[in-house]
């Protein structure tokens, strides 16, 4: 028999060799690692963010609430300077009714207080901002008064304005609180 000097053998393998796509042993366990610690890392990255999303949302909420008694604390109260103010003139009418209920008294207090009360709830009144509008003469503005009737104007030049006024209007301010009532002349 015949022996080639070359025997047949297998052939050595060298990692670097190894055709692509193509993993070692220890290469897989690296990589199957390395995927399990991106997943253990992705999992708690996304509980960081529903932990953060949910107290977000809580706060959020939380907010909210606030604010909505925040806001109907104010409404609630926002009068309560205004009515403070008028409390002395509340007063001031029990005094004057007081005054005029006692037979024994021989002169006008009623008129005398009922004008005291009317000047102190004027002059509190244009603290808080309230003014008057001055109708009587006016030319008639549809903006400003409202028409209750209109009748025959007494003089050519009254006709189109305000000849009477049965409710006053006032101005809060620069906005009407509430429109005059008026007669015009036509």
């Amino acid at each position: 028999m015949m022996t080639n000097d070359k025997e047949k053998t297998a052939p050595e393998l060298d990692p670097t060799d190894a055709p692509e796509g193509t993993q070692t042993a220890a290469e897989g366990q690296e990589n199957e690692t390395a995927q399990a610690d991106a997943a253990t890392d992705a999992q708690a990255e996304i509980q960081e963010l529903k932990d953060k999303y949910l107290r977000q949302m809580a706060e959020f909420d939380n907010f909210r609430k606030r604010s909505r008694k925040e806001k109907a604390d104010f409404i609630q109260y926002a009068a309560k300077d205004t009515l403070s103010a008028l409390l002395p003139v509340l007063d001031d009418f029990d005094r004057a009714k007081k005054y005029a209920d006692d037979p024994a008294s021989d002169e006008d207090p009623f008129s005398e207080g009922v004008n005291a009360v009317y000047h102190k709830l004027y002059k509190i009144l244009e603290q808080q901002g309230v003014k008057v509008m001055e109708s009587n003469g006016e030319p008639f503005d549809a903006d400003l008064h409202e028409a209750v009737t209109r009748i025959p104007a007494p003089t050519p030049d009254l006709a189109g304005k305000v000849i009477d006024t049965i409710e006053k209007g006032y101005f809060l301010r620069d906005k009407i609180l509430r429109h005059a009532k008026v007669v015009v002349g036509q």
